[in-house]
């Protein structure tokens, strides 16, 4: 489940706790394999080396405000599960999943 961001500074300071339990929710039901936060478009960079090309590409993949800030690699027995867990994650992360 990617966690989708945008540049505006959404975060309102109760999303650590949140995501903790929603963690630790995951985890005693077997369900959480690893999540992890991932750095903003400011420091991103694409790179291509397909054919020895050496091309580097400053900044984000998407011509958009919006970026991937953060993943959950999960264990669901179905994909109605993979759903609910996914609008869990984002009602405790206050972004889009």
């Amino acid at each position: 489940m990617l966690v989708i961001d945008n540049q505006t500074g959404t975060a309102t300071g109760n999303e650590i706790e949140a995501i903790d339990a929603f963690n630790d929710s995951m985890e005693a039901a077997g369900q959480w394999i690893t999540a992890g936060g991932l750095v903003g478009p400011a420091k991103a960079a694409v790179f291509d080396n397909r054919n020895d090309l050496g091309q580097v590409t400053e900044g984000s993949l998407f011509g958009t405000d919006e970026y991937y800030s953060g993943f959950w690699l999960i264990n669901a027995e179905s994909i109605e599960v993979a759903r609910e867990l996914a609008a869990a994650g984002s009602k405790a992360c206050n972004r889009r999943v």
